[in-house]
């Protein structure tokens, strides 16, 4: 947070000593520190500074002081004696901030500022002698890098001024007498300047350049670049005087009706470009102009155009006042070589009632300023054609423009989603290729011979599994020498067996008839255009004359058993929808989340599918061959839901699942461990309270997609409010792209907590175009606009 320390002087003279008082506060305005001390007299500073300035004032160098006839000889010797007498001064300087009765304010100081925190330093005093003095060179600025020290008037008060509709930053530079000086250098930086409207008058008269300040428009920035010096009358003041042309000067007391006009108009900052300024400035100051940037001595023209550029490069780019006039002081070290104490001479006079500008807040004061009848109109249009291109969205998405890329982003979620563990509560047997291949071929018919059926059925009845779940089609009899096999697929109350319905394709495939009706599930799967299985088929009305009489599917049948078991009601809703226990199961319509117009028919939910690492690792695995050769411990059987189904290739069960791995080199996984997946969603959102996926109904996703675009208008309106197109479309682009991360992790974090499928493929491509045509056509005005001439 930025602080503002306000050191005033109060009556006296270097030679005679001033009380002083230290005064701090924070970016709120309270006073958090007041306290009082004195400055010793020190005659001999004033003496060490005179002749410092004496021997400053005699190096050659084209300075910007009053035109006078031939050049300056730079002499090696009168620069080095100048350095020299600047070592005293400085030396002087910190020993009289160091006496006794002042080091209760610098410890002060010390102990509550923070070397991180920008510091507006401001010295109140009349004395010119005192703003004359190198307070750049206090050991504190040293210590402080964000610290710059500005002067202001002892009475200083707040100008209450209008907002200003203007587009632009106007700058109005006065281009004065400048024999020996280079003056245009000073113009082109100017000119460079982003969102500035330069108005140049080149040697105006005193009518002209009056007349100029008094325009209605107003200004936010006088510049004046040419001669000029300071005449003191006493040490406590001095008179400045601007050289307008060859012919004729003026004062700053000339211009009073002028520059005050020009203040209540929005006038926030004076720059003189020009030698010995403090007479300058001082009367700048009292007509409560709130900033004023001068040069305290002469200043050579190479020098003045550094601290131009240097300046206006740091203050364009964001850096606040002070510190922009830091950065640029500083960077003058590196001409001391040829000048020295150039780092010395630029220095600010500040109204501490005023909030200095930024070049942002320059920019974009019509924004603020904007009338409310012409906000209210841009609003209104950004919110129009929000609605106008909402209602397109809409009705592109009704006819499934976007269903692709829903669910796309539907995929991306899934695969986004924090690692989960496997279901304790199955086991998958599979049937490996190996395993074919070490039955009888004589005996087997598919991938489970009799023989090897009847044998691991036996096996795992000591175990006390559960439930059995067979993913295996066995639409012929048991072989006549297996009458063992007969009878457990018969009498065995823990067992479900698959068959397959028949569809216009397809004729269907039989249960096991040696099986009851009521232990068969169908195995069919619902897949999408794009072959992946993203819903779970529950129950469905078989065709009359299909072999596959089954109506709840095999997954359904196994969960709702072990439902049972655990003593959990299987229940229907009045509507006839399946409920367990407190879970209902709400069947999709043809318009859900990012489908439009799917086929709903039977009882489909979308498949909640657990993020693992693999798509197989749903449950704990064991092999055909590993129970057969008893390499199965009872315990990883007991109590389970076992799923026995094929894995190998040969039989070609395998199912694109909307899975990260398995869309890995068309990676697919096996039809057993999907049964697995849809048995362990429908108990995990019974008995663990894992939600389902859920959607919104078309008025809600419409309203959200609607919201979202209004948001995309809005920040489209504002920012064609902006006078800068630099900003407006920098600003703009951070809105849109922190408005899409918002969108994103907002619907993300619906999904992954609650499961519920929002509509962000189309909020996320309609939310930006409103910005985009902003920029398109909101490009109304060139980054630099040219120099008015002066006549």
């Amino acid at each position: 947070m930025e602080k503002l320390v306000t050191l005033k002087l109060g009556p006296g003279t270097i030679e005679a000593g001033f009380s002083v008082t230290l005064q701090m506060a924070e970016g709120t305005g309270w006073l958090t520190v007041d306290i009082t001390g004195a400055l010793p007299p020190a005659p001999d500073l004033l003496n060490a500074y005179k002749r410092w300035q004496a021997a400053y004032w005699h190096l050659g160098a084209p300075y910007r002081l009053e035109a006078k006839s031939g050049g300056y000889a730079t002499n090696v010797s009168l620069v080095e004696d100048c350095r020299k007498l600047a070592e005293q001064l400085k030396a002087q300087f910190n020993q009289w901030l160091r006496a006794e009765a002042f080091r209760p304010l610098q410890d002060k100081l010390l102990e509550k500022l923070n070397i991180q925190e920008p510091v507006r330093f401001v010295v109140q005093t009349e004395q010119t002698a005192v703003q004359r003095l190198p307070w750049s060179e206090w050991e504190l600025c040293d210590r402080l890098s964000k610290l710059e020290i500005a002067f202001s008037a002892p009475s200083f008060e707040q100008v209450r001024r209008p907002p200003s509709p203007r587009q632009r930053v106007r700058i109005l530079a006065v281009l004065g007498h400048s024999e020996g000086i280079d003056v245009q250098m000073d113009h082109a930086l100017l000119n460079h300047l982003p969102d500035a409207e330069v108005v140049v008058l080149a040697q105006p008269d005193r009518p002209r350049l009056n007349q100029y300040l008094w325009q209605p428009a107003g200004w936010d920035i006088l510049f004046f670049a040419g001669h000029s010096q300071s005449r003191t009358a006493k040490a406590a003041e001095s008179t400045g005087q601007l050289f307008i042309s060859p012919q004729e000067s003026l004062t700053i007391a000339e211009l009073k009706y002028a520059l005050k006009k020009a203040l209540e108009r929005g006038l926030q900052m004076a720059l003189f470009n020009s030698c010995d300024g403090l007479g300058l400035a001082q009367s700048l100051a009292d007509l409560q102009i709130p900033q004023v940037l001068v040069m305290r001595e002469p200043v050579p023209d190479r020098v003045a155009h550094e601290f131009l550029k240097f300046f206006l490069e740091a203050f364009a780019r964001g850096e606040k006042l002070h510190l922009a006039v830091r950065e640029a002081r500083e960077q003058l070290h590196g001409l001391e070589g040829q000048f020295p104490c150039a780092t010395w001479l630029p220095v600010m006079f500040q109204n501490p009632a005023e909030q200095p500008p930024t070049w942002a807040a320059l920019t974009g004061a019509n924004l603020s300023a904007e009338s409310t009848p012409a906000r209210s109109g841009r609003r209104r249009q950004a919110l129009l054609a929000a609605l106008i291109l909402g209602a397109a969205t809409l009705v592109m998405r009704q006819i499934g423009l976007f269903q692709a890329w829903e669910l796309s982003g539907f995929d991306l979620f899934m695969a986004l989603r924090p690692l989960e563990n496997s279901d304790p509560r199955l086991v998958v047997i599979t049937v490996t290729e190996a395993d074919i291949q070490a039955q009888d071929p004589t005996q087997r018919r598919g991938s489970l011979s009799d023989a090897a059926l009847s044998t691991l059925l036996e096996k795992l009845e000591p175990m006390q599994p559960q439930l059995i779940g067979l993913d295996i089609y066995r639409d012929f009899p048991v072989m006549p020498d297996q009458p063992q096999l007969v009878k457990q697929l018969a009498t065995s109350d823990d067992l479900i067996v698959v068959c397959k319905a028949s569809s216009p394709t397809t004729p269907g495939i039989a249960p096991p008839r040696e099986v009851a009706l009521g232990q068969v599930g169908f195995s069919d799967f619902v897949s999408d255009r794009d072959q992946t299985v993203r819903r779970h088929l529950l129950a469905l009305t078989p065709e009359p004359t299909s072999p596959c009489r089954a109506t709840l599917s095999f997954s359904t049948l196994l969960a709702l058993n072990y439902l049972d078991r655990q003593g959990v009601s299987i229940t229907a809703t009045a509507e006839g929808i399946l409920q367990a226990g407190n879970q209902v199961f709400e069947p999709i319509e043809a318009q859900f989340g990012g489908y439009q117009g799917i086929n709903p028919d039977g009882h489909q939910i979308m498949l909640n599918y657990r993020r693992l690492p693999r798509p197989d690792m749903i449950a704990e695995r064991v092999t055909l061959g590993d129970v057969l050769e008893d390499r199965v411990d009872p315990a990883a059987i007991r109590d389970r839901i076992v799923i026995i189904g094929t894995t190998a290739p040969s039989f070609g069960d395998f199912w694109q699942l909307s899975h990260p791995l398995s869309r890995q080199e068309n990676q697919q996984v096996a039809g057993v461990f999907m049964q697995a997946e849809m048995t362990s969603q429908l108990l995990s959102a019974v008995l663990d309270g894992r939600p389902l996926i859920t959607a919104w109904p078309q008025w809600g996703e419409a309203l959200w997609i609607l919201g979202w675009i209004s948001g995309g208008g809005l920040m489209a309106g504002w920012a064609g409010s902006m006078p800068a197109a630099k900003h407006r479309r920098m600003l703009l682009l951070l809105a849109v792209a922190g408005a899409e991360l918002m969108l994103l992790g907002v619907s993300w974090q619906l999904l992954v907590q609650l499961g519920l499928w929002v509509p962000w493929v189309p909020a996320a491509i309609a939310l930006p175009i409103p910005a985009g045509l902003t920029v398109a056509l909101g490009a109304k005005s060139p980054r630099f606009s040219p120099a008015h001439p002066s006549d």
